[in-house]
């Protein structure tokens, strides 16, 4: 991994419940010393990409994000567009819909909305960071994703998140065919124990996934006659958000799930 490279990956520790990280606990983190932590926070703030903030000089993320991800939605409006799908989508299956983006070989949750219906749900943060072999939102995109990069993902080192994450490249290729006849992926407690999640691709100009579309529930609310109501909802928007980013569904996906 090059300088830049590093320095970047420092700011994927920041996140709603932790926007201020001190100097040994970010390079506790990133899994380098104090001294190189600081040399590239350094460089990043010299880019406003972070500054320091309080008597205990903690670091936060700088202004130049905030302009970066202005430009990010005026070019990919996708947190906007999908506001009134997650809405619907939670009042419909009365369930946790959230949306995410791909980061390299991860997801980043971008936004969510809950149902009210019940006081007990699946919660959700925003930049939560969700591995693709672990959720239905990363089985959804592999799914539909060209083999190279399929098979980079399961080269990698798989977490096993919870006792029920699949982790064998071999079980999750056998997983990826029903999602690629169907357009929905799932998961039972892959990522978080006791979650059950549908999912389906979002697609971007290019026909390739560019995150997913999902409804999280707690796994004893599945019963069979939601799970159809929550499947089809899930495809609806997730058609409609790759419309409303102007991305098009690819001839591989299945036509009566795009229609």
């Amino acid at each position: 991994m090059g300088t830049v490279s590093k320095a970047l990956s420092l700011l994927t520790n920041f996140n709603q419940s932790r926007t201020e990280i001190g100097l040994s606990e970010i390079a506790r983190l990133a899994g380098v010393n104090k001294a190189t932590a600081y040399r590239l926070l350094t460089e990043l703030q010299a880019g406003g990409f972070v500054e320091q903030a309080g008597p205990d000089k903690t670091w936060r993320l700088g202004p130049e994000i905030l302009r970066l991800a202005r430009l990010r939605e005026a070019a990919v409006p996708m947190t906007t567009a999908s506001r009134a799908i997650l809405d619907r989508l939670a009042a419909e299956t009365h369930e946790t819909a959230h949306v995410s983006v791909l980061r390299g070989t991860e997801l980043n949750a971008l936004a969510h909305a809950y149902s009210t219906r019940h006081a007990t749900r699946v919660m959700m943060e925003d930049a939560e960071r969700l591995s693709l072999h672990g959720t239905g939102s990363g089985l959804a995109v592999l799914a539909f994703s060209p083999d190279e990069f399929v098979e980079s993902v399961l080269a990698l080192p798989l977490k096993k998140h919870t006792p029920d994450t699949v982790t064998e490249p071999a079980a999750l290729r056998a997983l990826l065919g029903p999602i690629r006849e169907t357009g929905i992926a799932e998961s039972v407690g892959g990522f978080e124990a006791d979650v059950h999640s549908h999912a389906a691709p979002v697609f971007d100009t290019n026909g390739l996934p560019i995150g997913a579309l999902a409804v999280a529930a707690p796994v004893a609310r599945v019963t069979p006659d939601r799970a159809t109501v929550i499947k089809e909802a899930v495809l609806t928007g997730a058609m409609e958000l790759t419309r409303a980013i102007g991305g098009f569904v690819p001839d591989t996906f299945p036509q009566a799930a795009a229609a």
